[in-house]
């Protein structure tokens, strides 16, 4: 059936070029790298990271995530990012992710974790500051989304100071270890 509005971003806006580097507010997003798998492994174990992410990994899963980025960099799926702080980029400090991209409508969903030697120091809503801005401007998207469970108050906050606007709760829609989770839905605009 054809579409009888234009596609916003056209095919090749991700593929066609490479995966770029984003200096943020002291931080770094850099594409993950074949040695990042044991910073991953850490992120995937802790206790906090698999609550909200509901998922684990291991050694060789962690190099197989750190691959598949790449190819859904060229499908034009997502995109994630080591964070890195800008002075010591070899030093894993979370990850942030574009994930499910719809270049036809220029939006895309954030993901991220910070690992627990890096929180408090405002890591994750600068590198979501750095993100959006270059989503923005580098990529040309025109909304880009945050959803977190409602129990999860510091995404909460990470989403505010990175300026983006909270529009509702939807209800139990993701499933976590406890049971269906009301997620809060944040979104800034290339407007705003």
């Amino acid at each position: 059936m054809p579409r009888l509005i234009a596609d916003v971003l056209p095919a090749g806006t991700l593929a066609g070029r490479d995966q770029p580097r984003i200096p943020g507010d002291g931080v770094l997003l850099r594409p993950w790298r074949a040695g990042d798998h044991a910073a991953v492994v850490a992120g995937y174990t802790d206790p906090d990271i698999q609550r909200w992410h509901a998922r684990g990994m291991d050694d060789a899963e962690a190099r197989d995530w750190i691959t598949g980025w790449g190819a859904r960099w060229r499908a034009e799926t997502g995109a994630g990012w080591a964070v890195v702080s800008a002075e010591a980029e070899g030093t894993v400090l979370g990850q942030i992710s574009l994930r499910r991209v719809h270049l036809d409508e220029a939006r895309a969903e954030v993901s991220y974790w910070v690992l627990p030697a890096a929180r408090g120091h405002a890591v994750a809503p600068r590198a979501l500051d750095a993100l959006a801005g270059w989503g923005f401007t580098g990529l040309g998207l025109h909304r880009i989304e945050v959803a977190h469970s409602t129990a999860n108050p510091a995404s909460c906050r990470v989403a505010e100071r990175a300026g983006f606007a909270l529009e509702g709760t939807k209800r139990a829609e993701v499933l976590h270890a406890d049971g269906w989770h009301d997620m809060h839905l944040h979104a800034r605009l290339d407007t705003d």
